[in-house]
């Protein structure tokens, strides 16, 4: 653990050569640190590659802004040690530095990006800040806000990185409230139904009436249905489904097969021991004849 906390300092200079072993825990709050800083502090090397070992970062009560924010999110793209990351208290963050965080935990402009996005962060310190003249929370800031503690507790409830991925999809990907808002936030227009494989969509339905509801189910099958069929090569459709069931088909009789040879080798094995049994009662009965003769 380095602890540097209240010192009025800007940056720490790392020798990106020396790198501290095993550091597991670094505390920079109540100092200066800016976007500058959090560059000099070599976070890239800190936190990318095999060799991390930092799984908390305090940096709360800084000069970091939404610059600063995207070194740390960039340095955070493929880390899978970090687990807590304090940045209350840093004013001049603002909703485009929160949108970088929410990319980094949950890229919504593909499936495939959400399965890489960030799983490993499970503790975000960010504060709400009140914006409108009012005294009340912005919406946009509010929805951020809200998206962000969502990604953070499937992190947190998560020690495998696949099903973090999976429930990100399932629950923010295939729920039409959250994804309407991160498709707004994110600036993403597109339907998450045309990744899907046509053959696979029945499955993917019917996940989202068990998991969400029959009302999801209706606004699923209404964006995906007329999509489906104004898209799909019906004769192409026709020939993945023959292919998948013929390769089924295949499998199948292939272990029909392979049973039907250990029920020949089970039944010849059963002919062989009656066959024995009785030659073995009909040795036993000629011995006794030819022992009571000679009697």
């Amino acid at each position: 653990s380095l602890n540097c906390a209240s010192c009025g300092i800007e940056s720490i200079a790392i020798n990106s050569e020396r790198i501290p072993e095993n550091l597991s825990e670094l505390r920079i709050q109540n100092n200066k640190i800016n976007a500058d800083g959090c560059h000099e502090l070599k976070l890239a090397k800190l936190l990318q590659g095999g060799e991390s070992t930092l799984e908390t970062l305090i940096l709360f009560d800084n000069n970091i802004d939404d610059v600063g924010v995207g070194t740390l999110v960039d340095a955070l793209q493929n880390n899978n040690t970090l687990s807590t990351l304090d940045l209350k208290d840093n004013n001049d963050i603002t909703k485009h530095g929160k949108i970088l965080l929410l990319k980094l935990l949950n890229d919504i402009s593909s499936i495939k990006a959400t399965l890489q996005s960030n799983h490993t962060l499970a503790h975000l310190g960010l504060h709400l800040r009140k914006n409108n003249a009012d005294g009340s929370f912005a919406v946009e800031d509010e929805i951020i806000h809200r998206q962000l503690g969502l990604a953070i507790q499937i992190n947190k409830r998560n020690a495998n990185y696949q099903e973090a991925g999976r429930e990100k999809v399932i629950f923010l990907h295939l729920d039409s409230k959250n994804r309407a808002e991160l498709y707004c936030i994110l600036g993403v227009n597109h339907s998450v139904y045309r990744e899907i494989d046509p053959l696979l969509l029945p499955e993917v339905l019917a996940l989202i009436g068990h998991i969400h509801g029959h009302s999801e189910l209706f606004l699923a099958l209404s964006s995906s249905v007329t999509m489906l069929f104004s898209t799909v090569n019906r004769k192409k459709c026709v020939l993945q489904q023959r292919a998948y069931h013929a390769t089924n088909l295949a499998k199948h009789r292939a272990k029909v097969e392979e049973l039907d040879a250990e029920l020949a080798a089970e039944e010849k094995e059963a002919f062989i021991n009656e066959e024995l049994a009785y030659h073995a009662a009909k040795l036993d009965f000629f011995r006794g004849a030819i022992s009571r003769s000679a009697d």
